[in-house]
């Protein structure tokens, strides 16, 4: 398959993956697109030899993450409430609304692994190497980070 395919291929199955776990980053749908466009070209632009089609998806999560860090470092980098983005999402049932926003709510180290392993479906041991985080952390912040949501959705219910 000529190199041109091949990267269209990739960047039309994980542009949207690419573009969630920004937005879970960033919260904001422009950055996002930035920062999923910057992703893209660098695999159009890479000259890496990919051992595998997991080995893409991990390196372009890496890449994503590096690239959203570097945005939270500009002096140019705010934050847009993510309310209107969040009202243009389809939601199949109504709970997911709010599961979406108490998510978004997450400080971002426990956003993120929450995002990759239940969204993205990434286990401890893989969201470990893309982080560059021991396995151990993963777990912790994993456990938090539910422990978090639960006392947030149950607060929401009783009210």
């Amino acid at each position: 398959m000529p190199e041109k395919d091949l990267f269209i291929q990739r960047a039309q199955r994980y542009m949207d993956d690419l573009f969630r776990l920004a937005f879970s980053w960033l919260k904001s749908r422009a950055d996002a697109d930035d920062v999923t466009q910057t992703v893209l070209l660098r695999l159009y632009e890479t000259d890496k030899i990919f051992e595998s089609e997991e080995h893409v998806r991990h390196w372009l999560v890496r890449v994503t993450i590096n690239e959203c860090k570097k945005y939270w470092r500009s002096p140019w980098w705010r934050t847009e409430d993510f309310t209107d983005y969040a009202n243009t999402l389809v939601f199949e049932q109504p709970e997911a609304s709010g599961l979406f926003d108490a998510v978004m709510a997450l400080g971002p180290k426990y956003r993120i692994v929450i995002f990759l392993y239940y969204y993205e479906g990434y286990s401890i041991e893989e969201i470990s190497q893309v982080l560059k985080l021991p396995r151990g952390t993963v777990g912790t912040r994993l456990k938090r980070g539910r422990e978090q949501l639960k006392q947030t959705l149950s607060e929401e219910v009783s009210l």
